[in-house]
């Protein structure tokens, strides 16, 4: 008589969670994702156990297309329940999502973070724009010719713009499954690829080649991809003062002492040009959460709860004092009442 009582998608969950090969219930809720949240994550976490005596919510940096990979992968306890994310869901991550059994997912936007293209204190701070960017990191940039493409032949700063030094090229930087990677290409790389008139026309025309012209990385050397390790880059940045590096401002922030972020288009990356949208290359922080598994696994609820408190992410909550910088007090407060009520995506939103 009791089934009766049980919704097809909690019913789904119970059999995989039976089925799996492991207990059928978890103690520790499982985070996966983004290294630039995974600071953020691993405070709420800690603060989560403490003050509930509940098991301490186990935090796992994978990048951000790492972790939607493994989360989409199904439902049951051998899948994370709640993966972080430095860029939103894709739409053929959500579609993978639905294919595999995650229907209702609870997106949460919890904030803003800037991304940085920082160097040593010892050496002079950097100030360039996103065509620089571009042009210095990109896989092909324009040729003599309207229209013509060639091979990314700059080797210096000075040869991108008279007006930088005359060092070498070096920029350490996350990988592709990194969700700072591919902010940092669509904002960064993208933004300067755009004051090219021809290319920019090319978003009407040519959409594919677009993209792969604004968001294709070189592979010579020059950018140098260190894993999802961003406290790795500030460790190298320390030891090569000549050497770039690209991470979120958190580690900026927490690491002042030791790196300094460089100026783009005159506007230095700050608590405050990041909150007010004028630094140029900013985006948002989600986390997402499969609703079947909180039926099942305990500690996700109160995980959720903690992080959307005003003391995690309010203006004046332990997150800030971390380096997230807060959403507008609005959007707080319209977030955290979606997150009690448990609202899903709809799978209609502008996903690219």
């Amino acid at each position: 008589m009791m089934i009766n009582k049980v919704t097809p998608t909690i019913l789904l969950i119970l059999v995989a969670f039976i089925g799996a090969s492991s207990s059928v219930a978890r103690e520790n809720v499982e985070v996966v994702g983004s290294s630039t949240v995974y600071p953020f994550a691993t405070v709420v976490a800690e603060r989560y156990g403490r003050a509930s005596g509940k098991p301490t919510p186990k935090i796992e940096s994978t990048g951000s297309g790492g972790g939607m990979k493994l989360f989409c992968s199904g439902v049951g306890t051998n899948y994370p329940d709640v993966t972080n994310a430095s860029r939103r869901m894709k739409k053929s991550e959500f579609d993978k999502c639905q294919k595999n059994g995650v229907r209702d997912i609870i997106e949460v936007q919890v904030g803003y973070d800037g991304i940085v293209i920082a160097n040593s204190i010892k050496s002079a701070p950097m100030k360039i724009s996103r065509k620089d960017i571009f042009l210095a990191l990109a896989a092909k940039v324009p040729g003599e010719k309207e229209g013509e493409l060639i091979d990314n032949p700059y080797s210096t700063w000075k040869q991108v713009n008279a007006s930088l030094p005359d060092v070498a090229i070096e920029v350490l930087g996350p990988p592709p499954t990194s969700g700072t990677r591919d902010a940092f290409a669509e904002l960064g790389l993208e933004g300067g690829c755009k004051k090219f008139a021809w290319i920019k026309a090319l978003k009407k025309t040519n959409k594919n080649q677009y993209k792969s012209v604004c968001h294709t990385v070189r592979e010579d050397g020059r950018y140098i991809e260190v894993g999802e390790n961003d406290n790795l880059i500030v460790q190298k940045l320390q030891a090569n003062p000549s050497v770039l590096g690209v991470f979120g401002f958190s580690f900026l922030d927490q690491n002042a002492d030791k790196v300094q972020g460089a100026l783009i288009e005159s506007v230095e990356p700050t608590f405050e040009s990041i909150s007010d949208k004028s630094y140029p290359i900013s985006r948002p922080l989600f986390f997402y959460v499969k609703k079947a598994h909180i039926e099942v696994v305990p500690g996700i609820l109160g995980y959720l709860t903690e992080f959307t408190s005003e003391r995690a992410w309010g203006e004046e909550g332990y997150l800030a004092e971390k380096g997230m910088i807060p959403l507008p007090t609005a959007e707080r407060k319209a977030l955290a009442q979606s997150v009690r009520a448990l609202t899903p995506m709809n799978g209609k939103e502008p996903l690219k």
